[in-house]
């Protein structure tokens, strides 16, 4: 009876393998660099499950400054370019393209060593180069320049005009039904800035379920230029030319979500493939006999992948991590500790917002509501917000470099509302720190601000004027700094708000200066527009100097007078008088010493030479001995 019992349970086990073998043709998506250095990742080369296993397939090409025809590219690839026009529906082998053309190139895949699929190609490098330029710029990433250095080392080191490479190109064969529709083709599609699983299934007519479960993707899973993705086609597909143009990407790049089905969205997209064997008798007995086994071997897989995201989160809390890429799951990552330059390119995961929704926040935008300008303030999910109203154009400068960044003293953008009816302007939505702006609070004689407090919202200030100024790549001036788009937490502590706005508003342009600098501004401003750190540094003196007098709406010889006693030994009032005079009268206890320093800097900051103002890592220095 045993002996039986291990029988069926082999031959269970057997189907079992069979079927998982043919219900799905998933492939891990390898999110890192194509220049990468690193290629143990799942996803790096498509794997195979049979020794001999090969199709026919196709692959996307764009036509570049290099490879501007049907000629070139058939060339590159030595291919016959009469086949090349006849399924691209294009008519001259030497008609230029447009850049960015995509082409649809035949291919037959096939398995290497019973390991990797690939699509063999030769490559003569007419010049001197490297693995990363022939592997990410002529290929355009269709293979990972590590694969590249593998498979023609130790035969070529050096890349010199002449060189014969051996190139797999990554591309993998199908041998699954997926959502009951037969897979034909897995075309490999190589990503760039804007594409996402909603845009690329709509431009291939199939559905977002198909393309994440073949790519082993999560729904809110981005996706990053110069890696490739795997589309299921379950016909002979037709041309690119012939392809619906996909919908043209909001001006952010960004893949947003709707706010209202945010929780829906964070289930796995991979639940329906259980559920599909879930009331068979015969795979449960087989689930409990090959548990160990099956879990052995999904370990195997995701092995690689999972040290490759513990890895990036790593080093992402280094001060400037290499990494120009992290791995999100579902839930766009909080971490404060993130370098710059690791977010550049990341599609930001923004809550969508209607139109609808903000009106009913703000009370459709009445004046009760209203911050200062164009900002509102209202409750979204019971959640207090800062609702931004902006011109559609300039939504995409303000998300980008949002996307770039992530420090704790710059105020977090939430969401973008994309006016339906009205397309000149739209909406950004912030979050908004409970105490609200910096000029409400200093002018709040009921509950001024005690000293400390002042000290620490300048030490927060500075870093965050110091992550944009040293730490970002490249540095942003903020150029819109004041006490009015500063904000205050819950616990006092300070934000940088209007991240982006410069350069949306176009401060440097003459007619805007005045309007969107009132009061004291830096004079290489006024009279140049120049936009640079040290105009920056400049407001930061002014704010110092609001916090330290709490008064506003003060202009140029007010505050100059106002700092006239500090350096002049000779003025007929002392310099600890003059200190007094200066300093709010609602503060009744403060260190003089402190706040002599402060007076001190405050007038560094402002100095009319911007040579002579202090650095962000003076300003650092001085205020960290405060706090």
């Amino acid at each position: 009876m045993s002996l039986i019992f291990e029988i069926m349970i082999c031959y269970l086990c057997f189907v079992a393998w069979i079927c998982i073998s043919s219900s799905s043709a998933q492939q891990y998506y390898d999110p890192s660099n194509c220049s990468s250095s690193e290629n143990s990742n799942s996803g790096s080369r498509y794997t195979c499950n049979l020794p001999h296993d090969s199709c026919s397939t196709f692959l996307v090409y764009r036509a570049n400054q290099n490879f501007q025809t049907i000629s070139d590219i058939s060339k590159l690839f030595n291919m016959s370019s009469d086949g090349l026009l006849q399924i691209n529906n294009l008519t001259s082998s030497s008609q230029v393209l447009k850049p960015g053309k995509e082409v649809l190139l035949p291919f037959n895949c096939s398995c290497s060593v019973g390991l990797f699929y690939q699509a063999n190609l030769t490559y003569k490098t007419p010049e001197t180069t490297t693995f990363s330029e022939v592997a990410c710029g002529v290929f355009e990433g269709l293979l990972k320049s590590k694969t590249l250095a593998e498979e023609n080392l130790p035969h070529i080191n050096d890349l010199e005009a002449g060189s014969v490479l051996y190139v797999p190109l990554r591309c993998a064969c199908p041998d699954n039904f997926t959502s009951g529709k037969r897979v034909k083709y897995l075309i490999t599609y190589p990503i760039i800035q804007g594409d996402d699983p909603n845009q690329l299934s709509q431009k291939f007519d199939i559905s977002t379920e198909d393309f994440l479960e073949v790519n082993t993707l999560a729904r809110l899973d981005p996706l990053f230029p110069d890696t490739t993705v795997l589309i299921p086609i379950s016909a002979t597909p037709i041309s690119i030319s012939q392809l619906p143009d996909s919908p043209p990407p909001t001006p952010e790049f960004l893949y947003t979500i709707p706010a209202e089905k945010e929780q829906e969205a964070r289930k796995p997209a991979h639940l329906y493939v259980a559920s599909s064997i879930i009331g068979s008798f015969l795979l449960l007995i087989l689930m409990l006999a090959c548990g160990f086994s099956m879990k052995g071997l999904r370990k195997w897989k995701s092995e690689n992948l999972k040290v490759f995201t513990v890895s990036n989160s790593l080093n992402s809390c280094s001060p400037m991590g290499s990494s120009p890429r992290s791995t999100q799951t579902g839930t766009a990552s909080l971490t404060s500790c993130l370098s710059p330059d690791l977010l550049v390119g990341i599609k930001y995961r923004l809550l969508n917002y209607s139109i609808e929704e903000l009106k009913k926040a703000t009370k459709d935008f009445s004046e009760e509501t209203k911050i200062d300008g164009s900002t509102f303030k209202g409750l979204l999910n019971d959640i207090e917000v800062m609702i931004k109203r902006v011109r559609f154009e300039d939504i995409r400068p303000v998300i980008d470099l949002h996307s770039k960044i992530n420090h704790i003293n710059i105020v977090t953008l939430l969401g973008v509302c994309y006016s339906e009816s009205d397309f000149s302007w739209s909406c950004l939505v912030f979050e908004m720190p409970k105490n609200g702006c910096l000029r409400d609070c200093l002018s709040d004689p009921c509950n001024p601000l005690h000293w400390h407090r002042r000290t620490q919202i300048a030490f927060d200030i500075a870093t965050g004027l110091h992550y944009l100024h040293c730490c970002a790549f490249p540095s942003y001036a903020h150029m819109k700094i004041s006490s009015r788009n500063i904000f205050i937490t819950a616990n006092w502590r300070a934000k940088l708000a209007d991240i982006g706005m410069a350069s949306a508003t176009k401060l440097a342009r003459g007619n805007d200066r005045t309007e969107n600098h009132k009061g004291w501004v830096a004079p290489e401003y006024l009279l140049h527009g120049s936009v640079s750190e040290t105009v920056d540094i400049f407001a930061f003196g002014v704010v110092l100097l609001e916090l330290i007098a709490a008064k506003d709406n003060i202009d140029e010889k007010s505050f100059k007078d106002s700092i006239g006693f500090l350096g002049e030994p000779d003025s007929e009032r002392g310099c600890f008088e003059g200190l007094r005079g200066l300093m709010d009268p609602n503060l009744k206890d403060y260190p003089l010493a402190e706040a002599l320093c402060l007076a001190v800097l405050a007038k560094a900051c402002v100095a009319d030479d911007p040579q002579h103002r202090p650095t962000m890592d003076d300003i650092m220095k001085v205020l960290g001995r405060m706090t």
